[in-house]
């Protein structure tokens, strides 16, 4: 899905009080550009899902969401990515099998799953860990665009976790925001 922007701002700028235009021109000028400006502006949303084991299990999504970049065709901007449900939650990583193994090590010590949570009193589920898991790294990432592309670090990929205790389907709704390059 595509929103621009067409006409943001009222059929008037309303200057300070303090303000006062050199000449009526020189206000139609300003608003002209700002229009100009203003329509180039473009949002776009798409999502995509990701399937997860038993938590903590972590996924390298950075692909697909390269790929949803350089069809958003937005030159620079900000992605703004959020993972669907309170046991699910995104990072970035260097995505080596050593970071990876130590990031779930790291997240059991946070909130270790055999520790009694009150979550699970009510709903005798087993996953009070994981909404807690899930809660601390947060659902949601932004991240620049420059260029066309995602402005990450050489060894800097973008990841899904599952926090659950079974395997979990994961929608990532995808935001970007930005300034459209030459279509």
């Amino acid at each position: 899905m595509f929103v621009h922007l067409i006409e943001p701002v009222p059929a008037e700028v309303k200057m300070k009080k303090t303000q006062q235009p050199l000449d009526h021109s020189t206000t139609r000028r300003g608003l002209n550009l700002w229009r100009m400006i203003m329509k180039s502006l473009t949002i776009f949303c798409k999502s995509i899902e990701v399937g997860l084991k038993t938590g903590p299990d972590i996924c390298d999504i950075t692909d697909q969401i390269n790929k949803l970049t350089r069809e958003s065709n937005i030159e620079n901007g900000t992605l703004c990515a959020t993972v669907i449900g309170s046991t699910g939650s995104l990072t970035t990583i260097e995505f080596e099998p050593g970071v990876v193994e130590d990031l779930k090590m790291a997240i059991n010590r946070l909130a270790p799953p055999d520790l009694e949570y009150e979550h699970e009193k009510a709903w005798h589920d087993g996953n009070g860990h994981s909404h807690v898991q899930a809660a601390l790294l947060g659902p949601s990432i932004t991240l620049p665009i420059r260029d066309g592309s995602l402005r990450l670090g050489t060894w800097q990929q973008l990841v899904a976790i599952n926090h659950d205790n079974k395997p979990r389907a994961r929608k990532i709704e995808v935001t970007i925001t930005g300034i459209a390059g030459k279509i």
